[in-house]
């Protein structure tokens, strides 16, 4: 089985330094397409937060980057949002959604990259221990089994790919997608079309939830909170964003993926 197994910054040292602003725009018109789907479902406010973010760096003309931040009754933190210097090599785009604690539906998680490959992830991030509660694993991952491998078997130009951090192995579900891929049209229709079914598949999910027990919702709420910020302070690529902009600007945007300083409450 093809794998990749180098870092995001030895991938991109590593390649000649190429305008992928053209890819850039397409990826991020797919996470356009996926974030009106949520904002069609869900009452949402931007926090006011992420104001700052709205525009950084010198993009067009060097690295740049935009953060949205959103919260509401039934979203704990939704982030739509992206890094990079399209005309040297590197984007890394984000949508990313955390429910509140009203439902134990899987977190959504999506990130697209070129760094000057294509690079793509997708996972429904649990909310408990699949492993120690079976039922939940049987609502949310086993049905997922057979889409799972069948793309894995059909898409023999997507190489897995199998992060060197350990936290980052650990953070994966039993179907998370993680691949990289030559950029070529048909590669990025198929992420498009995985992705608009993943995306249609946990809205359902969420309109067909049960309610969690009030009694239930505080430690929930911990326990998104904790994964949330270790997955955003943990990103190795967080490396990228230091060789852009430095340690201090990258500090306060991992704070925003997370919503360290957010100003709206959390739903309860």
């Amino acid at each position: 089985m093809k794998e990749t197994l180098q870092y995001v910054e030895q991938m991109l040292d590593e390649s000649p330094v190429i305008d992928v602003t053209e890819t850039f725009e397409q990826l991020r018109t797919i996470l356009a397409e996926l974030k009106a789907k949520i904002d069609a479902r869900f009452e949402l406010t931007r926090d006011p937060s992420s104001d700052r973010f709205d525009s950084y760096g010198t993009y067009p003309d060097g690295p740049g980057g935009r953060i949205e931040a959103y919260t509401g009754p039934e979203m704990d933190w939704m982030v739509h949002s992206w890094l990079g210097n399209p005309k040297a090599s590197f984007t890394n785009l984000h949508l990313t959604a955390w429910l509140g604690p009203q439902i134990d539906v899987p977190h959504l998680g999506i990130a697209l990259l070129v760094w000057p490959e294509g690079w793509f992830y997708q996972d429904f991030i649990p909310r408990v221990n699949p492993v120690e509660h079976g039922d939940y694993h049987d609502r949310y991952y086993a049905p997922l089994d057979a889409d799972w491998v069948r793309f894995k078997e059909e898409n023999p130009d997507f190489t897995w790919f199998t992060s060197r951090a350990g936290f980052v192995r650990a953070s994966l579900s039993s179907n998370a997608y993680c691949y990289s891929f030559p950029r070529a049209q048909q590669h990025i229709d198929v992420v498009r079309e995985l992705l608009h079914a993943r995306v249609d598949r946990w809205l359902r999910w969420v309109d067909e939830a049960d309610p969690v027990p009030e009694a239930d919702r505080p430690a929930l709420a911990a326990t998104d909170l904790a994964i949330r910020r270790n997955i955003a302070d943990r990103d190795p690529a967080n490396v990228m964003g230091v060789r852009y902009f430095g340690e201090e600007t990258t500090d306060k945007l991992v704070r925003a993926l997370w919503g360290g300083d957010r100003v709206l409450p959390r739903p309860t």
